[in-house]
């Protein structure tokens, strides 16, 4: 009986030994598991946006990147680095570019003023730091002025004439859509320190100015004004102060609109510079001559190692309600349109 029972145990044991070695060679295995989750661990990269935000220009936001970098580390907010795509949009793709050096934020609290031709209040460009400024607008001659910007990625402030956004609302959109600063340059291009210029006609040249901007745009511009011929009154500036409104004035003039050529804007701001060494750039995208000339000058602006500071507001003029209804009732012409060219104008013979 020993001899069958002793064989019966044996024929037991090696099927388990059998079942145990088929089951460990041919299942999945838990250990297996861990390689996956190494792999989805290819996430750890997230504080990559932290050394991006090395670039945005904006001290703020690039602080404000550094604590998202942080937090992400965390499992749950695996949605906080959804900023890097809009940085990465906003990379430029000319690596020898002007561009940006960094970005200010102005508080226009009580109307402070920039430009050191005139107000001496705040100097707060470095040596061989640049704003580029653009009156007059907007005009046939903008986009060549914003082409050149966005092929240099850089930015500049605009101040456009209120009456000019009437005729080109769709190029002062442009600006915006360019991701520039916009404010105004009055309703007229009136100067405001003239003997006939009363106190109400000057605040309705101002309030007009920003009236017809908003108009255009469809939202409220930066409380950044310009004075036609940097001509002021010691009740402009009050009534600017009293809105909040910052003021600019110029440390260098391109002179562009007595200019007989671009090689003369181009040789007037170079010569300029080499005298101040910084300063707000005074030019305007009305005049053809600056627009040919403001390719070659930012390069030449390159090579002579100017950086371009961007002003931005901290936050948007309010304009008054009695003249947006006042400009809403001037403009009696559409800013623009629902339906496209093609289904209005067709051509049927050439």
């Amino acid at each position: 009986m020993r001899n069958p029972l002793g064989l019966m145990l044996a024929s037991v044991v090696m099927a388990v030994v059998i079942a145990g070695v088929w089951f460990w060679t041919s299942s999945p295995r838990a250990d297996a598991a861990p390689p996956q989750t190494m792999a989805a661990r290819a996430a750890d990269p997230l504080p990559a946006p932290s050394a991006a935000a090395k670039d945005d220009v904006n001290v703020t936001a690039a602080l404000g990147k550094r604590a998202d970098a942080t937090t992400a580390a965390a499992p749950a907010p695996a949605p906080a680095p959804m900023p890097a795509p809009v940085a990465a949009t906003q990379k430029c793709a000319n690596p020898d570019a002007l561009g940006i050096s960094r970005t200010v934020v102005v508080d226009a609290t009580g109307g402070p003023g920039f430009g050191f031709l005139q107000y001496k209040q705040f100097d707060f460009l470095t040596d061989h730091e640049i704003v580029l400024t653009f009156d007059d607008g907007p005009w046939p001659t903008t986009p060549a002025v914003l082409k050149a910007l966005a092929d240099e990625c850089t930015k500049a402030v605009f101040f456009p004439i209120g009456l000019h956004t009437t005729y080109h609302p769709d190029i002062l959109r442009q600006v915006a859509a360019a991701g520039h600063t916009i404010g105004s340059h009055t309703w007229s291009h009136a100067h405001l320190a003239s003997k006939k210029m009363t106190e109400q006609m000057a605040k309705d040249e101002i309030e007009k100015g920003f009236s017809a901007v908003k108009l255009a745009l469809g939202a409220n511009p930066a409380p950044f004004f310009r004075f036609p011929a940097l001509a002021h009154t010691p009740a402009t500036l009050a009534y600017l102060e009293s809105r909040n409104i910052a003021r600019f004035s110029v440390d260098v003039d391109s002179n562009d609109f007595k200019s007989k050529s671009s090689e003369e804007v181009i040789k007037n701001v170079m010569t300029g510079l080499d005298k101040e060494h910084k300063g707000i750039i005074l030019m305007h995208d009305l005049q053809k001559h600056t627009a040919q000339a403001l390719p070659t000058l930012l390069r030449q602006l390159k090579a002579a190692g100017y950086k371009v500071v961007w002003m931005k507001a901290k936050t948007q003029v309010e304009t008054l309600p009695d003249y947006d209804a006042m400009m809403q009732n001037t403009v009696k012409v559409p800013t623009a349109s629902a339906r496209p060219v093609s289904s209005v104008i067709q051509t049927v013979a050439e």
